[in-house]
């Protein structure tokens, strides 16, 4: 019995078997290289990326080959053909995570612009193509900062180096950081740290910075210096200590210290023109009421500050009174 078209549909419709529209076999090409970068750092140029881990299909990748190559982009900007034509094969060895870094030297490209650019294929050899080019232009490799110090000082800690008039990056890692992270930048040959604790130890790397293209070359890292600063520095000498007489006994009274580790302060006494000795310790009020005078007597006084690791400042300029 010969079926027609509508009948011959609907018995389809009914089978068992029927599940939609035909599935097609998964393309697997992996993801484009959405990371990579290149930077010129003394003689090198050094680049990274990681390898994609999903297909365009949004499935885990399964990587064959990686190409990564580098080239001159030419005049009149980047022409893929053009620069695919002229174009070197670098290393593209990746790490247990999937992350490539490695570095060309810049001898032959300096004065020029160069490309990069990589490609990656899944196990069954199609790609989706090249990664967007990233473009480093090449200039004469700056030269390392040397002889960095470092030093403790009233503020915090002075970093200096020798290198050449421009523009340098201070990085620095303490001693809970693994990795050293970038301060700031300064167009001077010295950087004053004022983030820095007593006790606790820090080392600082420089690296010079000059401005190629649209981005910037940079200098190898110099040699690190490390430093534990500890507090030498005493507070500031107190200032405008005055004295007043009062019934029985003389008022003190001076400027308040701004150290932030202030511990207090110290006050001498002489009387009748002999030697200074100290009378008392006071915490930070910047006044004190000296109750053992007698009426007539001649009293000179000065005052010390003291911080909290002990460290004394030099004494105040004494005032000289006599109680009625």
């Amino acid at each position: 019995m010969k079926l027609h078209g509508a009948a011959a549909a609907a018995l389809l419709l009914s089978g068992c078997g029927y599940i939609g529209e035909p599935l097609y076999p998964l393309l697997n090409i992996p993801k484009l290289v959405d990371d990579l970068t290149a930077v010129q750092r003394g003689a090198v140029i050094v680049y990274q990326f990681t390898l994609p881990t999903l297909t365009a299909e949004e499935k885990p990748a399964k990587i064959g080959q990686v190409e990564i190559r580098a080239g001159s982009s030419g005049p009149g900007g980047f022409n893929r053909d053009t620069w695919y034509a002229n174009s070197t094969k670098l290393d593209a060895k990746p790490n247990s995570k999937g992350h490539v870094r490695s570095e060309i030297p810049v001898a032959t490209w300096v004065g020029k612009d160069v490309a990069l650019s990589v490609k990656v294929y899944g196990a069954n050899g199609r790609d989706g193509g090249w990664s967007k080019p990233v473009t480093v232009a090449v200039v004469p490799p700056l030269s390392k900062p040397s002889d960095v110090k470092a030093d403790a000082v009233p503020q915090g800690v002075r970093v200096s180096w020798v290198g050449p008039a421009g523009e340098y990056r201070v990085l620095r890692q303490d001693e809970t950081e693994k990795e050293y992270r970038q301060l700031g930048t300064v167009t001077a040959t010295q950087y004053l740290d004022t983030t820095t604790e007593y006790g606790k130890r820090y080392s600082y790397m420089i690296q010079e910075l000059q401005k190629a293209g649209s981005g910037y070359a940079e200098s190898e890292l110099s040699d690190g210096r490390d430093l534990t600063p500890v507090d030498q520095f005493p507070p500031a000498v107190p200032s405008n200590l005055n004295a007043i007489a009062a019934a029985n006994h003389i008022e003190l009274v001076w400027d308040r210290n701004t150290e932030p580790d202030l511990a207090g302060y110290r006050v001498f006494r002489s009387v009748a023109g002999g030697a200074f000795e100290k009378i008392a310790d006071v915490p930070e009020a910047p006044s004190y009421s000296d109750g053992k005078v007698e009426s007539g007597k001649q009293y000179r006084y000065t005052v010390s500050a003291v911080d909290r690791a002990g460290n004394e400042s030099q004494r105040s300029e004494p005032v000289e009174i006599s109680p009625p």
